[in-house]
């Protein structure tokens, strides 16, 4: 399966950008619009795209092949991802009561 990407893949035969989203099956699409969350693959996290946390690790290299991009926290749920404790606290918070 391809890295799904926050990237615009380029002009399209109707000069629009795309982006590589996540569905909630876990397959990429071609969105129109850019995800509004992101996450990563291996650790199947998801969490805001200003999060201290992800930022950290991007700049120390090696997360961003595994970087996945969201429409929104119900695909991201249904795709099998966790909220990220970092800058979800509450979502988190709820996701650890329901997984203990």
């Amino acid at each position: 399966m391809a890295p799904c990407s926050a990237d615009p893949s380029g002009p399209t035969l109707f000069g629009t950008r795309t982006w590589t989203l996540m569905g909630p099956d876990g397959q990429s699409y071609a969105s129109a619009t850019p995800g509004a969350l992101g996450g990563h693959r291996r650790g199947r996290i998801y969490g805001q795209l200003n999060c201290r946390s992800a930022l950290q690790a991007i700049v120390r290299g090696g997360y961003v092949p595994q970087r996945v991009f969201f429409a929104d926290e119900a695909t991201a749920i249904a795709a099998g991802y966790r909220p990220c404790a970092v800058c979800m606290p509450q979502a988190y918070a709820n996701w650890q009561a329901k997984h203990p």
